[in-house]
């Protein structure tokens, strides 16, 4: 079950202007490990839910939590064009 591990407080901006909320979010995998990524949600309710593919492996809870409470807004910008160009093929073409 895909688990919310950290709400991040700055906004981040597509090469648009558009502006998402991003959070951290992970999920136990058979082997114990945590993978973690990436949810941009549109401000204002309307548009497509941006998720990355995995952004790291952790070998625990704890560990995918002290990651994310390290992720700079530099980095969140950088995921969002990934999460864009994951769902939108045609964007990572530009």
């Amino acid at each position: 079950m895909d688990t919310t591990i950290h709400e991040f407080t700055s906004e981040v901006a597509d090469e648009d202007g558009h502006l998402y909320a991003a959070r951290a979010v992970g999920r136990p995998r058979e082997d114990g490990t945590w993978i973690g990524w990436f949810e941009f949600q549109p401000r204002g309710g309307r548009g497509i839910v941006r998720r990355t593919d995995a952004e790291t492996t952790q070998p625990n809870l704890e560990s995918l939590r002290y990651w994310a409470s390290g992720i700079e807004p530099v980095y969140l910008e950088g995921a969002l064009e990934r999460a864009i160009a994951r769902s939108d093929p045609a964007a990572s073409s530009r």
